[in-house]
């Protein structure tokens, strides 16, 4: 990275009037812009000389070469996962079930602290200021959670889950759920930074009765509720099979859809269940590198745009970096639905900035807080520098935004107008300290899980791929 013709202490006064060369704004990139921050909001946006002859107060810093962009929203997370993401490379589908469970189930107290601190720290690094987390199936650790989020700063949708049993469920059990989820909203609702959602992992685990009353809740508290659906070849059979269904035309027949839903990857929906979206304004997660991780298919979101189906990127605690999110989601699209047709703009460019920032904003239910550069909301944003021999030839930075950019340009993270990371570090914590005790408790928590890894690791692959060859050598 450059060495910056500005500080960090610049960068952290109360109150920020900042003169970028470039401002992403929701109209587009726009050249010559101002913006002035206090109080942890956009206050004013105007040109370089407007503010600085309307703030004469204020020491203006001047940011040549440097773009600001709104921070990125991850529309699909789990905290209490990403600590062991790199098992998913290459699983066949479903792994929660080999993988997940069983290591959620084995978490402790402080490890669920840890592990989403550190969770938190790659989100910050990977240029996202606000994740939607889909809930953890650790028991009694939201506070613990909430507590490791505020004190990185990254601003989170914390779902808590909901599920019920199905067959389990009973009366009495669904309304000691609905207690302590009401409850739930009521201790976060006002926080600044800690926004709450229920969850329903998947329909198949939850009574009718439940998937309803939590989405009811969910909208009379004008708050999300979040489930995974039609994410799956076999899930969606099973609904088939159970239900008579498909786990969507469960959802609708429940009336669990709606403007306060949000379903996390949707890679398998029918002409009329995309119509079914579109009508109910239900929301989508739409996770690119999942799909190619350890997915059966890739959701058409570039068809949902063309619909209005509102939808955010995500990055289902597989690779939390945001200018990788938006060229995967790009070049998935791409690659399944754009080549096949003949398409080769795919979205040009813009269309997956927007879903990574104001559009993502929009379906995880925080458009009115955050998601852009505007006067009145929170002030989360990027500072990019495009001083790099990447962009310095651009022609086009909006679509270079999305194939070119790398983490490493993020100069800074704020979350609320406040600092929280310069050139990829916390600005008030220890990482380096976080990260070795996490280095030594990933090990032990993996050892005492059951997990079942179908994929070889690439070492053990290699050697079977040694074998295979000397086999056929000897054949031959």
């Amino acid at each position: 990275m450059n060495t910056a013709k500005f500080s960090v202490h610049q960068l952290q006064t109360e109150r920020l009037l900042l003169l970028p060369s470039y401002i992403l704004l929701k109209e587009g990139l726009a050249q010559g812009q101002a913006i002035l921050i206090e109080n942890g909001v956009f206050q004013d946006i105007g040109t370089h000389i407007e503010l600085t002859e309307r703030y004469p107060d204020i020491a203006p810093v001047k940011l040549p070469e440097q773009l600001i962009m709104p921070g990125m929203i991850d529309g699909h997370h789990h905290l209490t996962q990403s600590f062991a993401k790199s098992l998913a490379y290459g699983e066949p589908s479903e792994i929660f079930k080999r993988i997940w469970v069983p290591l959620e189930s084995n978490l402790d107290e402080n490890f669920v602290y840890l592990c989403t601190k550190l969770a938190a720290l790659e989100s910050l690094r990977g240029g996202f200021t606000t994740v939607c987390d889909a809930g953890t199936r650790s028991e009694s650790s939201m506070h613990l959670m909430a507590g490791a989020l505020e004190e990185t700063g990254l601003r989170c949708v914390l779902s808590l889950i909901c599920n019920d049993g199905r067959e389990l469920s009973t009366s009495a059990k669904r309304q000691n759920i609905l207690r302590n989820a009401q409850n739930y909203i009521e201790t976060y609702q006002q926080h600044k930074t800690i926004h709450p959602s229920l969850a329903i992992s998947i329909p198949e685990v939850a009574s009718d009765e439940m998937l309803y009353e939590v989405s009811k809740l969910c909208a009379d508290n004008n708050i999300i509720f979040q489930v995974h659906v039609n994410e799956h070849l076999a899930s969606v059979e099973r609904s088939i099979i159970q239900q008579g269904m498909r786990p969507l035309e469960h959802l609708a027949n429940v009336g669990a859809l709606g403007p306060q839903t949000l379903i996390a990857h949707a890679t398998m929906l029918t002409p009329s269940e995309l119509l079914m979206l579109q009508r109910t304004n239900t929301a989508v997660s739409y996770n690119p590198v999942a799909s190619q991780w350890k997915g059966n298919a890739v959701a058409s979101a570039q068809l949902m745009h063309e619909l209005n189906i509102r939808f955010a990127l995500g990055t289902d605690a597989t690779r939390p970096d945001g200018f990788r999110l938006l060229d995967a989601a790009e070049a998935t699209q791409k690659l399944i639905f754009g080549i096949p047709t003949g398409d080769c703009s795919t979205g040009g460019g813009w269309m997956w900035l927007d879903h990574a920032t104001t559009a993502g904003a929009d379906a995880v239910g925080l458009s009115q807080l955050t998601g852009s550069i505007s006067i009145g909301k929170q002030a989360d944003f990027l500072l990019i520098d495009l001083d790099t021999p990447e962009f310095c030839t651009s022609q086009d930075i909006t679509w270079d935004m999305v194939r070119l950019c790398q983490r490493d340009q993020i100069q800074a993270v704020f979350v609320g107008g406040q600092m929280r990371l310069w050139q990829g570090w916390p600005v008030d914590w220890d990482a380096k300290a976080l990260m070795r005790q996490m280095t030594v408790l990933t090990q032990k928590a993996i050892a005492a899980s059951l997990i079942q890894k179908v994929h070889p690791s690439a070492e053990q692959h290699r050697q079977l791929h040694g074998q295979t060859s000397q086999q056929q050598s000897v054949r031959i």
